[in-house]
């Protein structure tokens, strides 16, 4: 099984490099969790939210895991719970961080806030470039220290499209797609 993670800021375009991805290789597609909790519950998530919301998205995980697919997009990891944690409460709970390096992820697509508008949905809180940009570094800083394999896309669309297409090809020695 190949597991790429899509990861960066908010409003990068994560969920629709997901979704891309997916429809052109086939696989599985894992969801950022942390959207269904907000929507089911209908508020904003607080400190003592972060653990059952990284529960919910090691559950949405293993459960594409078990599926055993030849590939696994996840629209996101905890990595971001922990980051979102740091930003909006503070550290995270110790075990978010070792759950998450228990486990095996192949490539990482990094997503730069550079290039592509920031759209507000109702979820989004960094409209301010500055403050994406601090979080894609806080990404970028976390994937080096715990020597992760990544690759940064940056640009339009269709070049980040194109960027991520090159990682895979050249990461998994896979065709580019049509």
């Amino acid at each position: 099984m190949n597991v790429v993670v899509i990861t960066g800021p908010e409003s990068a375009g994560k969920s629709v490099l997901a979704r891309a991805l997916q429809q052109r290789f086939g696989g599985v597609l894992c969801t950022e969790y942390v959207r269904r909790f907000i929507d089911e519950r209908q508020r904003d998530p607080v400190y003592a939210d972060i653990s059952l919301i990284a529960e919910g998205q090691l559950s949405g995980e293993d459960a594409a895991r078990a599926q055993q697919p030849s590939w696994l997009w996840l629209d996101t990891h905890l990595l971001s719970n922990m980051l979102w944690s740091q930003v909006l409460f503070g550290p995270p709970p110790a075990w978010v961080e070792a759950a998450l390096l228990g486990r095996r992820y192949d490539l990482h697509l990094l997503l730069s806030p550079e290039g592509v508008p920031w759209v507000a949905d109702g979820q989004r809180c960094q409209p301010d470039a500055t403050d994406r940009r601090a979080f894609f570094e806080a990404c970028r800083t976390w994937l080096d220290s715990h020597q992760q394999n990544y690759v940064v896309l940056d640009g339009s669309w269709e070049q980040r499209l194109s960027q991520a297409l090159t990682a895979l090809a050249r990461h998994f020695a896979a065709p580019a797609g049509p």
